[in-house]
């Protein structure tokens, strides 16, 4: 007899397709039959040695975080509510072009550093793995919810060019490739940037092709947080789309934001670049997330030039009176191109964590309320904290639009992902809330998508983009990663005030067909496993 009959659920199956009512039935970590009521009026109704009754609950593929800063987390954290608890059963790592794989012991040291404001100094962790195969084994050793991993083009680049603000060598270029080919036979599902964080964003065009024509071999995608989301987003994109197409190589655009207040209702002019891209044969998709404002680290918003050579040099630069006006010239009267070419606006820049807890004080508080209330200048303030916190502060970057969030999440090729930095005294909200945000608020409560619409969006469209076999769908012979929830309260419990708060209306989520979240609690089932990269 099999393990378990989900009785009664509105089956929400992902394809996009009306929802219908069915009986689901699970053994051995997936899905074995559906009895659809209809169809099947008479029939004997399956049994099995548990039956869990799911009236009133739709029943859905588990949720794909396509953007997630869970590289550590994962590690650290076997509870991961913040993920598990929203029906999230697969977060793809690796992202902005900063992760923990491939690297050398130099190269380690450096990326924690200059990435703590993402996931914490790693002190607290084993960095037994050096290559991308040993980190996805690392995985294997079991974790909350399943991970599939992109190779970090910063990090390979800090590896085999270092940090310094110039062309690859013949020699070096080869070297990145060699580094991304391994990766992807390890089991890497693609390649990521940060075109706005070094050293990725030293790369070049040609350099970038000659890498995604690698990761395009493999039958990955290139997924680039590329180099402009302000002044000069819209150039930015046509980058993006014309080098993917000259590699062969999909693309994946992260976090697909229209943001500051010169891209104010450009949105459509996105959509159509995309469209007449689309229409003439590109291979697209793009993830966001469900609220106007973004989340980086302070650091970030630095001019390139400035963090030129890595952690140590941009603090070496910062100490320095009159770098460090250059710098404040550059963030506050030219546009700095870490701050999206745009001059900074320090009323929207609001610490939400720091690495050394006495400078608390900060968190919650923007950075011109600060000075404010010390009668110092902005620039001073966030210098200081800086220095003092050696450049770990994360920050929220209140510069969102929202018709332009809605008018992007309604098309074609859009899925859903977090982008959620977990650490932090405040984080951004959407680390605990983008799922059920989704379904609460933009589906029940302002109709922006239907129910079956978003669904297809959070489930098939990234399995398919992610190229699972047996994920994404409600159909037999597929794994079972399901979430059962009630579209009547469904919702973010997670607010700006409160970020941690988790969500109401998920009582169940399964990883491979074992429950980790049961009756709306985390169970202590560890069913996640590194997702590798489908062969061709």
């Amino acid at each position: 007899m099999e393990e378990l009959v989900i009785r009664d659920a509105d089956v929400v199956d992902g394809s996009g397709d009306h929802s219908y009512r069915a009986d689901v039935v699970v053994d051995g970590g997936r899905i074995v039959s559906i009895v659809k009521e209809a169809a099947d009026a008479g029939c004997q109704r399956p049994k099995a040695r548990r039956e869990l009754d799911a009236e009133g609950l739709v029943l859905a593929p588990g949720f794909i975080d396509m953007h997630a800063h869970s590289d550590l987390a994962l590690l650290r954290d076997p509870d991961h509510s913040a993920k598990a608890a929203q029906g999230v059963t697969l977060e793809v790592l690796g992202q902005d072009g900063l992760s923990y794989a491939p690297v050398d012991d130099r190269t380690l040291g450096e990326v924690r550093r200059a990435i703590a404001g993402w996931n914490g100094s790693g002190d607290d962790i084993d960095f037994d793995w050096r290559s991308v195969g040993e980190y996805l084994d690392r995985l294997d050793r079991g974790i909350a919810v399943n991970a599939a991993y992109l190779i970090p083009q910063g990090t390979v680049r800090a590896l085999a060019v270092g940090w310094e603000d110039r062309e690859a060598t013949p020699g070096e270029l080869e070297r990145m490739r060699q580094l991304v080919a391994e990766g992807m036979e390890q089991g890497a599902v693609g390649m990521s940037s940060g075109l706005t964080y070094t050293p990725g964003m030293y790369a070049k065009d040609a350099e970038l092709t000659e890498l995604c024509r690698v990761v395009a071999s493999y039958g990955g995608y290139y997924c680039p947080h590329h180099r402009s989301y302000g002044a000069g987003a819209l150039q930015a994109y046509e980058e993006m789309v014309a080098l993917t197409r000259e590699a062969g190589c999909p693309l994946h655009l992260a976090h697909a934001t229209m943001n500051f207040g010169v891209n104010k209702g450009r949105a459509p002019e996105l959509l159509a670049l995309l469209d007449d891209a689309l229409d003439a044969g590109a291979d697209i998709t793009l993830d966001t997330y469900p609220y106007t404002p973004g989340c980086t680290t302070l650091v970030a918003l630095l001019p390139s030039w400035a963090s030129e050579g890595g952690p140590e040099e941009i603090l070496r630069r910062l100490a320095d009176e009159g770098t460090a006006e250059r710098i404040r010239h550059h963030l506050e009267v030219t546009g700095s191109d870490g701050c999206h070419g745009v001059p900074v606006e320090w009323e929207t820049i609001e610490i939400s964590g720091v690495g050394d807890p006495a400078l608390g004080e900060y968190v919650g508080r923007t950075v011109l309320d600060s000075a404010r209330e010390r009668g110092e200048s902005p620039w001073a303030v966030a210098r200081e904290l800086l220095l003092k916190d050696r450049l770990a502060p994360t920050i929220l970057q209140h510069v969102g639009h929202e018709e332009n969030v809605q008018a992007i999440m309604r098309h074609r090729v859009h899925t859903g992902g977090s982008d959620g930095i977990l650490r932090g005294a405040k984080p951004h909200p959407r680390a605990y809330g983008t799922f059920p945000r989704y379904l609460g608020h933009y589906v029940r409560e302002l109709g922006v998508l239907s129910l079956e619409e978003c669904v297809a969006h959070l489930t098939a469209r990234p399995a398919a983009r992610l190229r699972l076999p047996d994920r994404g769908l409600v159909r037999e012979g597929y794994r079972a990663d399901l979430v059962l929830f009630d579209p009547r309260t469904v919702a973010a419990g997670s607010s700006f005030a409160e970020p941690r708060t988790l969500p109401t209306g998920i009582p169940y989520v399964m990883v491979d067909g074992r429950f980790v979240i049961e009756d709306g609690r985390r169970t202590d089932v560890l069913a996640g496993r590194a997702v590798r990269r489908t062969p061709r």
